[in-house]
C-alpha cells in the first residue's frame, strides 16, 4: 500500500482492466504518464526524438533503441497518420482494457502517425463495403469521456 501511494505522490498514472479482475496494477512511468495525461487533458499525441538519429517514438519511451541514447525531446506527431498494416476480426472478444465485448467486425491496425518513425497499434472503424487499405489516411476519434489511457482514442477512421 505504501507503494501504491508514493506512485500517486509523484503523479504517475495507473491503468486498470475496465470490470475484467486482473490481481494488478501497474504505473505506466515518466513518459507514459505524460503521453497519457496529454492525450487524455488535451487530444494530443506526443512522441520523443532521438538526440542521435532524430527518429520520433510513439508511443515514447526513455532510450532510442538503435542508438542506445537517452531520450527527452518531446514532440507532438499527428493527429492524422498513415496506415501501415491491418487485419479485420470477425469474432467477438473480451476487451482486456474494458472487460466488455468489442463488436464486430472491427479492424485492427499499425498507424504511422505524421511526424513519427514508429508505429502505434490501434482499432480501426469497419464500414461494410469499405475495406481499409494499405495507405489509408487515418485519423483518432477521441472519447468523450477521457481516462488517460490508450482507449482514450476510440479508433482510428478513414480521412475523407
Amino acid at each position: 500500500m505504501e507503494a501504491k501511494n508514493r506512485i500517486r505522490r509523484k503523479g504517475l498514472l495507473t491503468v486498470s482492466s475496465g470490470d475484467a479482475f486482473q490481481p494488478f496494477s501497474y504505473s505506466v512511468g515518466r513518459f507514459g504518464s505524460r503521453f497519457f495525461a496529454e492525450l487524455r487533458d488535451k487530444k494530443r499525441l506526443l512522441g520523443v526524438r532521438c538526440p542521435g538519429c532524430a527518429k520520433v517514438y510513439v508511443p515514447p519511451r526513455p532510450l532510442c533503441g538503435p542508438c542506445w541514447r537517452e531520450m527527452s525531446e518531446w514532440v507532438e506527431v499527428g493527429p492524422q497518420g498513415t496506415l501501415a498494416a491491418f487485419t479485420i476480426l470477425r469474432f467477438a472478444f473480451v476487451d482486456p482494457e474494458t472487460g466488455r465485448k468489442k463488436p464486430v467486425p472491427y479492424g485492427y491496425g499499425f498507424i504511422t502517425l505524421d511526424g513519427a518513425a514508429t508505429q502505434l497499434q490501434h482499432f480501426l472503424r469497419v464500414e461494410e463495403g469499405r475495406a481499409p487499405r494499405i495507405g489509408m489516411r487515418v485519423a483518432p476519434v477521441f472519447a468523450e469521456n477521457r481516462t488517460g489511457s490508450l482507449s482514450d482514442i476510440v479508433h482510428f477512421s478513414e480521412v475523407s
